[in-house]
């Protein structure tokens, strides 16, 4: 039998964590019931409805407005492929894919389904739902598993697991003795980290904001300032969203100034990726002398630590280098480009890091002319972190552009283009 896509109440039901069987048992319903009610055919009766929602980790209100999107856009027919973009994505959906009735739902409509059982959660923050609470030590696994998640790539699972982490850890945060409670909150920063990185990535640049405000908040309760300094390299990301590069080179040299006296490689790795990150500003803004000056505090500090995660940040020689690559870019300097280009970085680093380079790279190649080694890197950032690459804005403006160059493109090209949203 043809697949077919599933509907938002669908991939609502997968976000929480359900089968159809599982969900129908859970209100003693048939498994064609649920079925009928993720086609659009059929709507939960009124007194169905509040099981279903407190099931899928809705409020009445959103239970109502995905079986709304449901019945605008049910799922295509047996035979058919055609997807529907969702209403609500601040991003297009993403290119055709076929899944089984009970397949996964793609990753992109896991992660949209996600957003408003974690906005909640932050609702919630100083009022955390009843529930179970675990140990410290297997709180640290769950943020060091979030953090590998945000950093390979793999927001589908950040999504489904962030919400109830989240809540978790502001259980945490009001149990034990004052230590307790500033270790909660190291650990509730990183998990707003790893929410951060998933809602900038997928256009709810609102979310972010706020989550940026509240790490800032959660740092400042565990009275770590090298998570303050993490906070402060993130941060950056609101300033990049309006153009306030001034405020952005500010607010990253006084989180330099304010990082302790560097006598351990996490706060050497603080401080040099405060420095990475204003290079980039500097670059940005056209001020090549300060971004050479930020490069060398951050050249300084990457000789005296090995490459790895440090509060959630990827720092160290490798990581560097890619950042040299995206101040040669943002300076149009084609001798740093070139001498960028010699270089790939190894496997070993974080997926995200990786694909960034070659995202970096193709940008600057076909400012240089040089097309197809511009979409040549544009597939191995695929390759390396397909749904990362796939919500970069770059991306798109760099297929677009060689849409516009080519007459005839390759079949690979429209194929890269498709997949990427690109016109």
């Amino acid at each position: 039998m043809a697949a077919r896509p599933l509907s938002p109440l669908a991939a609502a039901r997968e976000a929480a964590g359900y089968t159809q069987e599982h969900l129908a048992t859970t209100l003693k319903v048939e498994r064609t019931t649920i079925g009928r009610w993720e086609r659009g055919v059929q709507s939960p009766q009124p007194w169905q409805r509040r099981g279903l929602a407190a099931a899928l980790r809705v409020s009445l209100e959103e239970l109502d407005d995905l079986l709304r999107q449901t019945l605008r856009h049910p799922a295509a027919p047996v035979g058919t492929s055609a997807l529907v973009p969702s209403q609500t994505s601040p991003v297009p959906a993403p290119a055709a894919q076929d899944t089984h009735v009970d397949g996964p739902v793609p990753e992109v409509d896991v992660i949209h389904a996600a957003i408003p059982r974690l906005r909640r959660a932050l609702d919630r923050l100083d009022l955390p739902d009843d529930g179970p609470t675990r140990s410290p030590a297997d709180l640290r696994g769950e943020i060091v598993r979030a953090s590998d998640d945000r950093l390979q790539s793999r927001y589908g699972s950040l999504a489904r697991r962030l919400p109830e982490l989240i809540a978790e850890l502001a259980r945490a945060g009001q149990l034990g003795d004052a230590a307790d409670r500033r270790q909660a909150a190291a650990l509730l920063t990183l998990a707003l980290r790893a929410a951060d990185g998933v809602a900038f990535k997928f256009g709810y640049l609102d979310l972010s904001a706020r989550l940026i405000d509240l790490m800032r908040s959660a740092a400042q309760i565990a009275e770590d300032p090298l998570l303050l300094a993490a906070v402060a390299y993130v941060r950056t990301e609101t300033f990049f969203a309006t153009g306030d590069l001034d405020t952005a080179a500010r607010a990253l040299e006084l989180a330099a100034d304010q990082v302790p006296v560097l006598g351990t490689a996490s706060s050497s790795a603080a401080f040099g990726a405060l420095h990475m990150r204003a290079a980039v500003v500097a670059g940005r803004a056209g001020k090549a002398d300060l971004a050479a000056d930020h490069l060398r505090e951050a050249r300084h500090a990457a000789a005296a630590v090995p490459e790895g995660i440090y509060q959630g940040t990827a720092f160290g020689p490798a990581s560097l280098r890619i950042h040299e690559l995206a101040v040669a870019v943002e300076l149009r300097d084609p001798l740093g480009i070139e001498r960028a280009a010699t270089w790939h970085p190894p496997s070993e680093l974080p997926a995200e890091r990786r694909s960034h380079y070659y995202i970096e790279l193709a940008r600057a190649l076909l400012a240089l002319g040089h097309h197809e080694d511009a979409y040549l890197c544009l597939q191995a950032a695929r390759q390396a972190a397909p749904e990362h690459t796939r919500t970069h804005p770059q991306v798109r403006q760099s297929l677009s552009a060689l849409l516009r160059t080519h007459s005839a493109p390759s079949s690979g090209l429209l194929d890269l283009a498709a997949w990427a949203r690109a016109r």
